[in-house]
């Protein structure tokens, strides 16, 4: 599996909750500010292969993408076959939001890419 479908998986299944504190969504923005610089080409670049990294940085994009829009994943798939649909349908977004630009912004790639998947 390459490196932008497992963090694409990764980072649907740790989404938080829209239940979060305030603290929680502080920390989320705190956690994703340092990495909203990457670009499609810069990540794969700085990753070198380390999938973790760029499972890290898509996961944190992706969280504060869903939190912004008050987005609970809950509340579009309840069962493993839906979830696994949703992050079929969110790695191909991904992937075109990447192959259309890769010095577009990593972050506006992931928002388009969820906006995209929920059919926002």
């Amino acid at each position: 599996m390459d490196a932008p479908k497992l963090a694409v998986l990764t980072a649907l299944l740790v989404t938080p909750a829209l239940t979060a504190a305030d603290e929680a969504a502080e920390q989320m923005v705190q956690d994703a500010l340092p990495v909203m610089h990457y670009t499609c080409a810069s990540i794969a670049e700085e990753a070198d292969g380390d999938e973790d990294f760029v499972v890290a940085v898509v996961g944190k994009m992706t969280a504060l993408s869903l939190y912004n829009r008050q987005i609970d994943i809950a509340d579009h798939a309840t069962t493993d076959e839906e979830k696994a649909q949703l992050r079929e349908a969110f790695i191909a977004a991904l992937s075109e939001g990447c192959a259309a630009d890769k010095d577009a912004l990593l972050g506006g790639v992931v928002d388009a890419a969820v906006k995209k998947t929920l059919g926002l």
